[in-house]
């Protein structure tokens, strides 16, 4: 299965799936010619949601690699450790068999923590700028000392309506995922319910789990690339305070307001999006 692609030929040849450990097989869209921009899709998504960036960055000459986290999409789905340590050790092996240099390495909701996590960890290898889009970060809920966004008992909810009834969870979760409920069109909704459902019940827990508990304010001092930090002022997945707590603790970051979206920043506000993200890379 595992098969890395031929440079020779422009799209072809080039691998859908990279084996990570034996048995485990991530899913990956790799496509264009250019400076690498990795993209890590956020829970319980795949490297499909960023559709509406493929084409965008491919024009512009950049070289797209969406990579689907263990537990969910066309990945494999193991019963293992599912934490921020186990996806940062993924990308790296990802980005080694590929031989990604200099990439803008960028993550949506939990795959922008995950890649605050690569980048702290990894000493930004392969990497030379992070881009963080609604990301949930430095920390998903609430601490004594970190009074923003959910307080742990709502996570705890939504993990027992995961193993209770999944679809709900979802359909819970899509009414809060733009500023207003009818921001997305019927059909994108849809779409995006679809990439949901099939993720793994198991991992979709998992990784509430690791929101949940994952403290990355450590991380932030040790990420000194240029940190690009998209975030929507309507976000109620991820409250704008986030991104006022990512701006403070990394010292080379900006912020970029979409005052108009919620958390779906990538399909609200899509051409704003996609114009910032490549005026970022291309820098």
């Amino acid at each position: 299965m595992e098969k890395l692609f031929d440079e020779t030929k422009s799209g072809m040849g080039r691998a859908e799936y990279i084996e990570v450990e034996p048995n485990v097989h991530l899913h990956i869209t790799d496509a264009g010619e250019g400076r690498p921009v990795v993209l890590i899709p956020g829970w319980p998504l795949s490297d499909e949601m960023y559709e509406y960036q493929y084409n965008d960055l491919i024009n512009k000459n950049f070289r797209v690699i969406g990579i689907t986290l263990r537990g969910f999409g066309k990945s494999d789905k193991p019963y293992t450790a599912y934490n921020y340590d186990v996806h940062a050790s993924d990308i790296k092996k990802i980005l080694s068999k590929l031989d990604i240099k200099d990439a803008i390495l960028g993550g949506f909701s939990m795959g922008g923590a995950i890649a605050i996590r690569y980048v702290s960890v990894y000493n930004g290898a392969h990497v030379s700028k992070l881009a963080l889009f609604g990301a949930a970060a430095p920390i998903w809920t609430q601490r004594k000392d970190f009074p923003y966004n959910l307080p742990k008992s709502a996570v705890d909810n939504l993990i027992a309506l995961n193993y209770k009834d999944r679809p709900k969870l979802l359909s819970d979760f899509a009414k809060i995922f733009s500023a207003t409920e009818t921001a997305l069109n019927e059909g994108i909704g849809s779409w995006l319910n679809g990439i949901c459902l099939s993720a793994s019940s198991y991992a979709t827990a998992q990784c509430l789990i690791a929101l949940r508990d994952t403290d990355l304010r450590s991380d932030l001092v040790k990420i000194t690339v240029p940190t690009l930090i998209m975030h929507g002022k309507k976000d109620k997945i991820c409250s704008f305070d986030l991104a006022e707590q990512m701006k403070a603790g990394i010292s080379n970051s900006h912020i970029v307001a979409f005052e108009n979206s919620g958390h779906s920043l990538f399909l609200e506000e899509t051409h704003k999006f996609n114009e910032e993200l490549i005026k970022f890379a291309e820098k």
